[in-house]
């Protein structure tokens, strides 16, 4: 039985399962998203399917129920309520499903589980992605310099986040 977690206007966030496998990692691998995260294999996203602290959900259009993209959240159960973003990866471009993931991310996040926090990392040449977070309300907290090695180049990540009362200021305009 399918587990919607939440519903927007053109999407819905479905609980992914092992059947979903296959399309997680086919998507992370995708060239064009690979360059922009550190891909797991297929053992870590299973150890973190659906666990209390983290969880894999599904992007899908209300419609056709087509498959755009997919999440990865971790800090469920921390006791801070800050939530990490840990992968926001749509594989269906240019449809403004990375803004409406975004909204309905946030609303999950502080409407329906009230977090306080809410933060994810990015690429710092990620500008695509960049955008959207910031169109979003998210904030620049931070730079890691040279942090992770990727052929033999380090990268830089960026650090943005959001608070809950952000979100509920921007929400109440």
């Amino acid at each position: 039985m399918e587990k919607i977690v939440k519903t927007g206007n053109r999407l819905r966030f479905r609980q992914a399962t092992v059947e979903d496998m296959d399309y997680i990692m086919e998507v992370e691998y995708i060239p064009e998203n690979a360059k922009y995260v550190i891909s797991y294999t297929r053992e870590v996203h299973m150890q973190t399917l659906d666990t209390p602290s983290a969880t894999h959900l599904i992007i899908e259009t209300l419609d056709t129920h087509e498959k755009v993209g997919f999440l990865m959240i971790a800090g469920l159960d921390n006791p801070s309520k800050e939530i990490e973003w840990t992968r926001i990866i749509l594989n269906v471009k240019g449809k403004g499903y990375g803004q409406e993931t975004l909204e309905m991310l946030k609303s999950w996040a502080f409407d329906d589980l009230k977090f306080h926090r809410a933060w994810l990392d990015c690429k710092d040449h990620n500008t695509r992605a960049l955008h959207v977070y910031e169109k979003a309300g998210l904030v620049r907290e931070g730079l890691i310099r040279e942090t992770i090695l990727t052929d033999g180049v380090y990268e830089n990540l960026i650090i943005l986040g959001i608070l809950d009362r952000e979100y509920f200021a921007m929400k109440n305009k």
